[in-house]
């Protein structure tokens, strides 16, 4: 029950935190990350733009990920597997809409047959603030019923924590 509150609080300061940073028209289909990370900007656009990296850390605690394709540019495939820690395969498919080296990432979910059916679209911002990066993470639904199923499914706010987590601390072992 506490561990259910804490969760609840931190999706509450999330969606705060995301409604005051878009004051658009999306900020209720909205999930957001922020994370200001220990090592430069050159390198965090590496780790998510090589497969031999993030296949170290995508994903919540507990999780591998499989990497099946992935071809960074605008158009390309990025085909994925999480295999979760009871067993459960979870098969992504991404299609790359924007790469601007090493600013900027966008992408889209685009469920295939047999895939996650969640559909979503990601931008993935990265600043540099002198030796250290600041990574905003912003997932667009395209509608808040959907947002909520995949936060009420599959954990998404605490699965994106968790990620990101993992992503500091493979960080820490390169810098």
């Amino acid at each position: 029950m506490v561990a259910q509150a804490h969760n609840h609080e931190k999706e509450r300061v999330l969606n705060m935190k995301t409604q005051s940073a878009s004051p658009s028209a999306t900020a209720d289909r909205e999930i957001v990350g922020t994370r200001l990370l220990n090592a430069p900007r050159d390198l965090v656009f590496q780790m998510w733009t090589q497969p031999e990296h993030i296949a170290k850390w995508w994903g919540p605690t507990g999780f591998s990920t499989t990497i099946h394709e992935m071809d960074v540019r605008p158009g390309g495939l990025f085909r994925l597997t999480m295999h979760g820690p009871d067993g459960t395969e979870y098969r992504n498919r991404v299609v790359y809409l924007e790469v601007k080296k090493p600013e900027r990432l966008v992408y889209k979910y685009e469920p295939g047959k047999g895939d996650e059916p969640a559909s979503m679209e990601v931008t993935v911002t990265f600043a540099a603030e002198g030796n250290k990066t600041r990574l905003e993470f912003r997932m667009v639904f395209p509608s808040a019923k959907a947002r909520e199923h995949v936060v009420t499914k599959y954990g998404a706010i605490e699965g994106l924590n968790q990620t990101l987590g993992r992503l500091e601390a493979e960080l820490a072992k390169m810098v």
